[in-house]
């Protein structure tokens, strides 16, 4: 059993990490807070508008920012954007500040899953499934480096996934709270 503050989602997009997350979170009284969502409002701009104007290289320095300051409370289930683990400082901050699950999805169901989806600047090409292939052999191998439990959402509802996570999740993860003097 791993004691950690944290719980994080860690995975490509499409995997669930936010709506899966969601519910987790419910089901053990902890806040959910989607990283996307916390660079846009610490940003004052849209990811795309991030990535437009400045790059990703701007965008993984507000990830990098953001995810450090929520890695420093307690008791939050934090879901990251798939790309949180390229940087060698957010794996170790995810590992040592986290019970990390990571959720994987192939990329036949990632297409599925994001098929009507526009928003995400990595996917704004005519060739999607190549794109996805690429990024899924670039980061597999770092999600399964720092992941403490994996589940393939494949063939998993929301509510299947939960489920199977709730079971997990309470035989390998103990909460870790920081005393303060």
């Amino acid at each position: 059993m791993k004691s950690a503050p944290n719980v994080v989602m860690i995975g490509p997009m499409g995997a669930g990490k936010s709506c899966i997350g969601r519910r987790v979170a419910e089901r053990f009284g902890l806040s959910f807070v989607d990283v996307d969502h916390a660079i846009v409002e610490h940003a004052g701009a849209s990811i795309s508008t991030i990535f437009e104007l400045s790059g990703e290289a701007a965008f993984r320095a507000h990830e990098r920012e953001v995810l450090q300051r929520l890695l420093s409370g307690e008791n939050r289930l934090i879901s990251t954007g798939g790309g949180a683990v390229l940087d060698a400082a957010n794996r170790q901050a995810l590992h040592a500040q986290g019970f990390v699950i990571h959720l994987h999805v192939s990329v036949a169901t990632q297409l599925e899953r994001l098929h009507r989806d526009r928003s995400r600047p990595l996917l704004q090409r005519p060739d999607r499934e190549q794109a996805l292939h690429a990024l899924a052999q670039a980061r597999d191998p770092l999600y399964r480096e720092i992941a403490d439990l994996h589940l393939d959402t494949d063939h998993l509802s929301p509510a299947e996934a939960t489920a199977h996570l709730v079971t997990r999740l309470a035989a390998a993860w103990q909460p870790r709270t920081t005393t303060h003097a």
